[in-house]
């Protein structure tokens, strides 16, 4: 069965989310990558979303960067604006509660956030190519005085990283293309992650105002932490309904984004998602947005089309996206 046929077969009325066991991700036998292939297949397929379990990312790593989120959220406002991301071209640095809309028809997301990209841990250059041009140039912006702040929240960076790395291969193979199709498509990393910290919301409760309203991510895909204990992540199927998708002990959770999307003419799902934080106590979530080089134009893979399927959007490259809808999110338009 092709690719589009695979897709028009679906059943996108899914009422839970698979989970996904990286065991073997890094056994090359062939049948083993088959196998991982498959399994990442269906679930981009029907779903858009996926657990995996022995990721290989150690609890220590997580918890370095989690300790200093609490912290860097602890400080006092005035200090955290200091690295507003409304300073910066890029909009990495600081976004305080209210200040960005996933959601159009909502009031702001009741979150605040810090992001950052690519830096080397030994304090080498960025990458330089994504770095010194294109429209997301520009270099991280740290918070002063916050002791082991940057190593720790870089370490659990670069193991994200490394982990989604390994998992283009097997996109590619759930595509039916060369293990290595995406290899010169993402040399650069760009991936941007976030720290965030959702309050708890009470008192009246407006729909219009909730952690992160109703959206999709934007690039590749996110591999994203969430707080043990704290049901928050909802996922919306095609019959309109949301299905929680509750922290599970050991496990990331794995969504595709609208580069993807893109790339394969809505083969692979990029699924509208939400999260709402009613627990009475404060969350915290690590997400990783893994996305193509900048420079690389989102033209649909071949397979993915047909003359009953034929292109869905237009072509733009993945920094021109990625800044447009940072840009929406943000109120950031005269952003140059």
């Amino acid at each position: 069965m092709s690719l589009v046929e695979r897709a028009e077969a679906a059943n996108l009325a899914f009422n839970d989310i698979p989970i996904i066991d990286l065991s073997h991700l890094r056994d090359k036998t062939p049948a083993t990558q088959q196998k991982l292939a498959e399994d990442i297949r269906n679930a981009c397929i029907n779903v858009g979303f996926f657990y995996v379990q022995n990721h290989g990312i150690s609890e220590d790593d997580i918890q370095g960067a989690l300790e200093m989120a609490k912290t860097f959220f602890s400080l006092p406002h005035d200090l955290k604006m200091e690295i507003e991301n409304r300073k910066t071209p890029n909009f990495k640095g600081y976004s305080p509660l209210l200040s960005g809309n996933n959601n159009p028809y909502g009031a702001g997301d009741l979150q605040e956030g810090f992001e950052f990209g690519w830096e080397e841990l030994d304090g080498g250059p960025n990458n330089d190519d994504q770095e010194k041009s294109g429209v997301m140039a520009g270099a991280n912006v740290w918070p002063s005085g916050l002791i082991g702040f940057r190593e720790k929240v870089l370490k659990y960076y670069h193991a994200a990283v490394n982990l989604g790395k390994s998992l283009f291969p097997l996109f590619a193979l759930a595509l039916n293309l060369p293990d290595d199709f995406f290899d010169d498509k993402t040399k650069n990393s760009a991936a941007l992650m976030k720290l965030l910290h959702y309050p708890p919301q009470t008192g009246i409760i407006d729909d219009r105002v909730i952690g992160i309203g109703a959206h999709t991510d934007w690039e590749c895909f996110t591999i994203l932490w969430q707080e043990p204990g704290i049901q928050a992540l909802q996922v919306l199927n095609n019959e309109k309904k949301w299905v929680n998708a509750p922290p599970i002990p050991g496990t990331l959770v794995v969504n595709l984004g609208d580069q993807f999307a893109r790339w394969t003419n809505d083969i692979f799902k990029s699924t509208i998602h939400r999260a709402i934080n009613r627990s009475g106590v404060r969350r915290y979530s690590i997400p990783l947005f893994f996305g193509t080089d900048y420079n690389v134009r989102l033209e649909p893979i071949p397979s993915c089309t047909s003359p009953e399927r034929p292109l869905k959007y237009e072509i733009v490259t993945a920094g021109d996206y990625v800044k447009s809808r940072l840009q929406a999110t943000f109120d950031h338009s005269k952003v140059k």
